[in-house]
Parts: C-alpha cells; sequence; structure tokens
C-alpha cells in the first residue's frame, strides 16, 4: 500500500490531468451526471477511477511540449465528448416518447425529469427510465467507464484534436437517434393512424356519433395496450443501442 501512495505522489501531475477528463465524462454520460446522486458520491467515485487510471499509465507530463491550461482544455473535451455520445444514445427514447405522445393525445403533457430537472414528455420519460434501469441491468455503467480507460489507448494524454469529422459523427449520431426512435415508435403510430381511420369512416356512417369523446380516450387504450404488446421486446432494443453507443465511442477514437 504505501508502494501505491508513493507512486501516486510521484504523479500528482498525471493524475489531475487524468481527473480533468474522468471529470469531464461523468459530467455529461448518463447515471455518472444524475441528479438523484450526490456530488459526494460523484467526487469520490471520479477521484477513486483517477487514481487506478494513474497508476497503470506511463506518462511524462513534464515532457509534453504544450502549456497546462491548453492540456487541461484538451483533456475536458475529450472527457466531455466521450460522456456526450453516451447521453445522446439515451436522447432516442425522448425522441420516442415525443411521437408516441402526439400519437395518442399526450402531446401537450409534459413532467419534470428528476434526474435532469427538464420538462420530458410523459411516455419519454416512461420509456427514459425503464431504459435507464435495464442499462443498469446489462451493466451498462461498467461499459462507460473501460470506454474512459480504453481512452488513453487511441487518444493519449495532449494527443485530442478538434476535427471536422467529430461534428460529421455527432451529426451522424443524431440522424440514426431520431430514425431509431422512430421506427421503435412505428407500431403504436400505425395502430394509432388506423383507428382514426376507422373512426373516420363511421363517423360517415354513423354523423350522430361524437368522435371527439369517443376517439380520444380509445386512442389512449389502444395506445397503451400495443405498448403493453411490445414490451417484451424492449430490453433487446436496449441492449442493441447500448451496442451501438459502444461502437460510435470507438469510432471517434479511431478518427482521432
Amino acid at each position: 500500500m504505501a508502494n501505491e501512495i508513493n507512486m501516486l505522489l510521484s504523479k500528482y501531475q498525471l493524475f489531475l490531468i487524468v481527473l480533468v477528463r474522468a471529470s469531464g465524462v461523468f459530467i455529461v454520460s448518463p447515471f455518472f451526471s444524475s441528479q438523484n446522486i450526490s456530488n459526494t458520491v460523484k467526487v469520490g467515485l471520479t477521484v477513486f477511477i483517477s487514481i487506478i487510471l494513474t497508476l497503470t499509465l506511463d506518462v511524462d507530463i513534464q515532457a509534453l511540449e504544450i502549456s497546462t491550461i491548453v492540456l487541461i482544455i484538451k483533456e475536458l473535451m475529450a472527457g466531455m465528448i466521450i460522456g456526450f455520445i453516451c447521453y445522446l444514445f439515451f436522447t432516442t427514447f425522448y425522441t420516442m416518447g415525443q411521437i408516441v405522445d402526439m400519437s395518442i393525445g399526450f402531446g401537450m403533457v409534459n413532467v419534470i425529469d428528476p434526474q435532469n430537472r427538464i420538462q420530458v414528455p410523459l411516455m419519454g420519460n416512461f420509456y427514459y427510465i425503464l431504459a435507464f434501469l435495464i442499462f443498469l441491468g446489462i451493466n451498462g455503467h461498467h461499459a462507460i467507464i473501460k470506454a474512459l480507460m480504453d481512452s488513453y489507448k487511441f487518444i493519449p494524454i495532449g494527443g485530442f484534436t478538434f476535427d471536422e469529422n467529430i461534428v460529421f459523427l455527432i451529426i451522424e449520431i443524431l440522424g440514426r437517434i431520431f430514425a431509431i426512435g422512430f421506427m421503435i415508435s412505428t407500431p403504436i403510430v400505425i395502430s394509432v393512424f388506423l383507428l382514426n381511420l376507422v373512426l373516420g369512416i363511421l363517423v360517415r356512417t354513423i354523423p350522430q356519433m361524437n368522435v371527439f369523446v369517443v376517439g380520444l380516450p380509445l386512442k389512449i387504450l389502444v395506445g397503451l395496450l400495443i405498448m403493453m404488446i411490445t414490451m417484451p421486446i424492449f430490453s433487446s432494443i436496449v441492449s442493441k443501442l447500448v451496442t451501438l453507443m459502444w461502437d460510435k465511442i470507438y469510432e471517434f477514437y479511431k478518427i482521432l
């Protein structure tokens, strides 16, 4: 134990730089940036992981021909982009929830997300919490920590350079998120569309029927029923999304 402490004291500059990148990841990434987790736990976890990484890295900070301020900015940017890519994939469920809400009549209903303290769609919040629990169940938070550790293999300390391909990658991820969110919500959208078509035919044949009184609760009922039917495959969708998130993080590494 004494040897590890002496080694850490001799690498205190490296520890501070590693702490910057780790903090950038945990500030933005899901689960670690949650407002429900106390700041003490966040800081303690960040410091603990930074200590482990410092003991495994062999880098001479003084040999780097770069100013301290620029080095801190580079490391913080590298960590925040990794965390931001992770966060982007979780916004898929907000996109999906917004589409579902607009389809079944919850379009004007928003709730407060206690984790991020923002207003989110009602069903989007439900899907986000469910995906979050599945994410923890399949040890997705371990994958984020492993991605941080592997980042030093691809992006050495001080080696981050902002490239236009990073912007293209973020834009590609945003497009993929919208496409995936729309595809997941397709069963509900199609079911509600067919229901609206049937209601339109009924209004033509039975003019006395009040379509607004009948249609709104019926759309909600059909939407919730389709959600219950498609729920068993939701865990596999989250697993595939985590795999895609992992691939995009390493694609970001390869760009650099």
